[in-house]
This record gives C-alpha cells, sequence and structure tokens, in this order.
C-alpha cells in the first residue's frame, strides 16, 4: 500500500551560540549533553576563532520555550562552555524583509547613466507611446506579477490584516523569482470593501503582467476576481481557490491512475466551501467529475454549491457517500476515526494542522491520504503565471488549469502524490502546459 510519509511531530528551531574551550573533549561533552535533555542537533557551524576557544552555532530541535529553558540551563552547568546567545532563525532570516527590487544592468559611468536614464530614455518612451504593446519588449511590466491581499484571510492565522500578512507576500515573490524567473511585488490594500480593492487594483494594473490575489476571504473573493477579470486585459487568479485546485487535481489525477479507475467516475466530497473547498470542486466538475457533494457551515456557502451543480450536505453526509474526500476548513481534527470507510482517498490540506492526520487515516482504512504540506498551492501557481506570461493570456481558462494538474501528476515519481515544490523542472512542465493550453483555448 502506497501512503504518504508520517507526519513528524511539531518542533521548533533554535540556534545556541556557544563559547567553547578549544581542548579535545569539551565539544563531545556539549553533544552528549544535548542527547540528553531530548535536544535533536542539526546543523553546526564556527562563528569566531581564539587562541583557546571557538564560538560555535549549534542548531538544535526542541519541543516548546520550556524546554528550549532546560536545555540552555543543562549545557550552562558544563565546565569550559558559556552560553553567547539563543538565535531564532525564522526571526533572523526575515530580518530587513526577503525582498529587494534590484537592477538587471550596470551602472558603472556616465554612458551607462545615458543609456538607462536621460537622455536615451526619452527614446524609448517614444516607441512605447506611439506602439504601448512594446511595453512588453521595453519594460519590465510582462514579468511582473502583483500579489494583492487585503490580509483577511492569512494562512492559518485568519484576519491579521494586510501588513501582519507581509511576510506571507513576500515569500511567494521569493518562490517566483527563484523558480520561474518573475518578479513578484507584494500589494497590500488595508480594506475589505469590493469596491475599493476592484479600483485600487484597476489603478495600478498597467504596472503588471497579471494580477495574483491572495488570502482575500470568501465570499468577497469571488467577486473581487470576477469583476477584476471581467475589467482587465490581463489574467487575473485568486491562488487560493484554483491554484490549490489544480494540486488537488494533479494528486487526484496520480492516486486514481495507480488505483486503476477513471476520476470522473468517482464520489468527491469537499469539506469546507471556502475559497479553496469552492476552487477545488468547480477545477473537478470542469474535469468532469459528476458526484459532488460538499458540507459547510455557512448557509450562503451551501447554496453558492448548489448553484454550481454541487449537491449540499453536512459532514457526515459527505464522509458517508464520498468515495475521495478533500477538507479545507481549518478545523484540526475535524473528520473523527470512526467517519473513516475502508478505501476512502483523504486529502485534508487545511495548514498548519489538519482534519485528520494522513498516519491516523490511513490506520483508519483509508487508502491515500495527505494533507496540507503535501497538497501545495506553490506547485502549481509560479507555473500557472509563467505560462500565462509566455503565453500573452489576458484570463486563466479552466484548460489552463486542467494542463498544469496534468503536467504535476506527469513529473510525479516513485511512490509521491505530487512532485517536489523545488524541483525546477516540474515548474517548467507546468508553464509550457500552461502556455500550449491557452494557445489552444483562447480566452
Amino acid at each position: 500500500m502506497l501512503t504518504t510519509p508520517v507526519k513528524p511531530e511539531q518542533k521548533i528551531i533554535r540556534v545556541l551560540r556557544l563559547k567553547v574551550l578549544d581542548r579535545p573533549g569539551y565539544f563531545g561533552r556539549i553533544a552528549s549533553r544535548l542527547g540528553e535533555l531530548k535536544a535533536n542537533i542539526g546543523e553546526i557551524s564556527i562563528v569566531s576563532q581564539g587562541p583557546d576557544f571557538i564560538i560555535r552555532d549549534i542548531s538544535v530541535q526542541i519541543q516548546d520555550d520550556k524546554h528550549l529553558a532546560v536545555v540552555v540551563a543543562g549545557i550552562d552547568e558544563i565546565e569550559g562552555v558559556q552560553f553567547e546567545s539563543v538565535i531564532d532563525p525564522v526571526q533572523t532570516i526575515h530580518e530587513g524583509g526577503k525582498i529587494a527590487v534590484r537592477s538587471r544592468v550596470k551602472l558603472e559611468s556616465l554612458a551607462d547613466l545615458r543609456k538607462i536614464y536621460t537622455p536615451g530614455v526619452a527614446q524609448i518612451c517614444k516607441l512605447i507611446h506611439k506602439d504601448i504593446s512594446l511595453s512588453r519588449q521595453y519594460t519590465a511590466i510582462p514579468n511582473t506579477v502583483a500579489i494583492v491581499t487585503n490580509g483577511t484571510a492569512i494562512l492559518g492565522l485568519g484576519n491579521i490584516g494586510p501588513v501582519a500578512g507581509m511576510p506571507v507576500m513576500e515569500g511567494k515573490a521569493v518562490l517566483y523569482e527563484q523558480l520561474v524567473g518573475i518578479s513578484a511585488v507584494p500589494i497590500l490594500i488595508d480594506s475589505a470593501d469590493i469596491d475599493e480593492i476592484v479600483a485600487t487594483v484597476k489603478a495600478i494594473a498597467p504596472t503588471f503582467g497579471a494580477i495574483h490575489l491572495e488570502d482575500i476571504a470568501a465570499p468577497e473573493c469571488f467577486e473581487v476576481e470576477r469583476r477584476l477579470q471581467e475589467e482587465l486585459s490581463i489574467p487575473v487568479l485568486h491562488d487560493d481557490q484554483h491554484a490549490t485546485a489544480v494540486v488537488v487535481l494533479a494528486a487526484l489525477l496520480t492516486i486514481t491512475q495507480r488505483m486503476g479507475i477513471e476520476l470522473t467516475e468517482c464520489s468527491l466530497g469537499v469539506i469546507g466551501l471556502g475559497a479553496a473547498g469552492a476552487g477545488i470542486g468547480q477545477l473537478l466538475q470542469a474535469f468532469g467529475v459528476k458526484k459532488l457533494f460538499g458540507a459547510d457551515l455557512r448557509q450562503d456557502a451551501l447554496d453558492r454549491w448548489k448553484s454550481r451543480g454541487g449537491t449540499p450536505t453536512d459532514l457526515t453526509g459527505v464522509m458517508k457517500n464520498a468515495d475521495v474526500i478533500v477538507a479545507t476548513t481549518g478545523v484540526p481534527g475535524l473528520i473523527k476515526p470512526e467517519m473513516v470507510r475502508e478505501g476512502q482517498v483523504i486529502l485534508a490540506i487545511s495548514n498548519p494542522d489538519p482534519e485528520i492526520d494522513p498516519e491516523l487515516a490511513i490506520t483508519c482504512g483509508a487508502r491515500y491520504a495527505a494533507d496540507g504540506r503535501t497538497i501545495n498551492n506553490a506547485l502549481s501557481y509560479p507555473g500557472l503565471f509563467r505560462g500565462a506570461i509566455m503565453a500573452n493570456a489576458r484570463c486563466f481558462t479552466n484548460s489552463m488549469k486542467i494542463a498544469a494538474a496534468h503536467a504535476i501528476a506527469g513529473q510525479t515519481k516513485m511512490d509521491n502524490l505530487v512532485p517536489s515544490i523545488l524541483d525546477r523542472e516540474v515548474h517548467q512542465h507546468v508553464a509550457d502546459a500552461v502556455a500550449l493550453a491557452c494557445a489552444d483555448h483562447e480566452c
């Protein structure tokens, strides 16, 4: 039986900076003591060295702050070891932000200045003024994506506002640049008003080749996306809906192929009909899945699901009637062991904690199970946007999304359900497939 890896126990990482006597045996004492204190040692590096001491950074995995205090006290007892500091590597890597605007050309002389700025730049401005399409050739516009959020639905945190959500947007921008070479700019909008969000994005849209909507709460996100796509001539995609749906479809294509069945013949249930759940339902319906059950505590979400051809029910109804379960509620432990039926496929993709742990679901009879660490939308949106930009697309179609899912499934190896997010070739395959699908099915 093929399963996803067992979810490890959640731990935190801290770096211990220690000044240690430079004599045989002292580091061995530290390592032994950390083992006794149940702190798992990771990376070790030398920060500096003196005549009789070495300052080392030792990365350790610990349970929590209480455990850290015990570790610090235990190490402090060792003769010849002096504590310098405890470093949080996550905070350290975020200091100063994770992104920056950098020049692609050199500025080393007055000649360079005159070519890239005045007076030379006027020549390019005149060309674009005569033919605005030349902006695709002579500016960064076509390769620049706006990551727009109002911070009302930040992953795992909820409505914390746009500024608190900025580290997430910066992280997305890093993935864009590193994985597909797109320049992505976070745009923070401090408003939940649909008209204001739409007007703001429309006003800045000439700067960008595409609009990536991110962490905007349902139901407002549906209207924001619809209106922007109707009123702009560049592609608009709400990541939480459609990029998530693409990866879910990719995983289900892999699973059903291995099971020797057709996905279109399966009954599928979605628990949680917000942005992600609604997007998953729409794409699976477009793919050809006919039996779609949906559960949500909100009546408006159930009504919307029914209006789009799905069957509204409750949690029990989904678990009873569906062969494939996709949960997007953000409620840890919502799916109880006794609810799982033999042979079901369960993708509990809420982050950071799933509705049921994959290991437990498998134990209870599920044939396949995965969580949000595996089914991660970062597998699809870089390639989706790169492909749309390559094809000069005006929108994202279902054909483009389905092509992306097939590309991801086609790159899945061994017993994995999806490929590695860090595999650059996967993102290029997705981009190529999306561009081809766009050429075949224009908006």
